[in-house]
């Protein structure tokens, strides 16, 4: 276990004196390391709650830079940063928080070629990404390096979190058995056309950050295999069950997609996310 510094006993005190976390998970918290696909409206809060409650190594990958627009939503950029490229933004917003915490970023998009290589060296990957390409890509390279995904998702006034891990849990699903494969082209209107709540993202990356230190310290029940959606409008959170798909293309007996796969950029779809 680290032996804390005096500041850091003070910083984690209020995790410290939970029982389900303690000294240990504190330590643990502080040795492990989360790689983000996206510094945007979902990778903010997580970004900002993960920090806070000391990740030891964080990882931000975006190839994009602060817009004028963005700040309705991502809450890790300011109008100062306006320009600047996403990671460096959110590492400055980061390092002010929480000097602990050691920020990686990667200013470039996630790809077949090199997103294997990166989220081995993470303990879990949280998907933040507004594109389908992406979103199916890192699912897959998760599975094939057997490591346990929190994703999120949202769309005007709604929203959704789930956790992947079919590596160590049998009837966990994969994001493919939801949706085997990207849908058509044009079918999903992007968020400058069908707008999104700006505070919503708050409340689905918070869920995000929340289940990630769950997964790192191995405490409570976990999202897998349940599908979390939140109606702002309703406002109104709903559980439901997930089932692994026996014919699911990657993760199933009967599996036929072996490697990587990369979609067409016409395939793209903004899910309203970013």
């Amino acid at each position: 276990m680290i032996d804390f510094t005096e500041e850091q006993i003070e910083r984690y005190s209020r995790h410290i004196i939970l029982p389900e976390v303690g000294g240990e998970g504190q330590s643990r918290l502080l040795e492990s390391k989360v790689f983000m696909i996206g510094a945007g409206g979902l990778g903010s809060p997580v970004a900002y709650y993960l920090a806070a409650a000391g990740v030891g190594t964080i990882g931000i990958a975006d190839a994009d830079v602060v817009d004028m627009s963005n700040l309705q939503r991502q809450i890790i950029h300011n109008n100062e940063r306006i320009g600047m490229e996403k990671v460096e933004s959110a590492k400055k917003t980061i390092q002010a928080l929480n000097p602990d915490v050691n920020v990686i970023t990667y200013t470039e998009r996630v790809t077949e070629e090199n997103v294997r290589e990166i989220i081995r060296d993470y303990d879990v990957i949280v998907d933040g990404c507004d594109n389908f390409p992406t979103r199916f890509l890192v699912n897959d390279a998760c599975f094939f390096e057997q490591r346990t995904l929190v994703s999120g998702a949202m769309f005007r006034f709604e929203g959704q979190v789930t956790t992947f891990k079919p590596h160590t849990d049998r009837e966990g699903p994969c994001y493919r058995c939801l949706y085997p494969e990207p849908p058509p082209a044009g079918l999903v209107p992007s968020c400058s056309e069908a707008g999104i709540l700006g505070a919503l993202a708050g409340s689905v990356g918070t869920i995000q950050a929340v289940e990630v230190i769950k997964e790192l310290l191995g405490i409570g029940d976990s999202l897998s295999g349940y599908l979390m959606t939140f109606d702002a409008l309703r406002m109104e959170w709903r559980k439901l069950k997930l089932r692994k798909d026996p014919a699911c293309p990657l993760c199933s007996k009967e599996a036929t997609i072996k490697d990587l796969i990369t979609y067409d950029e016409a395939c793209e779809l903004r899910t309203a996310q970013g």
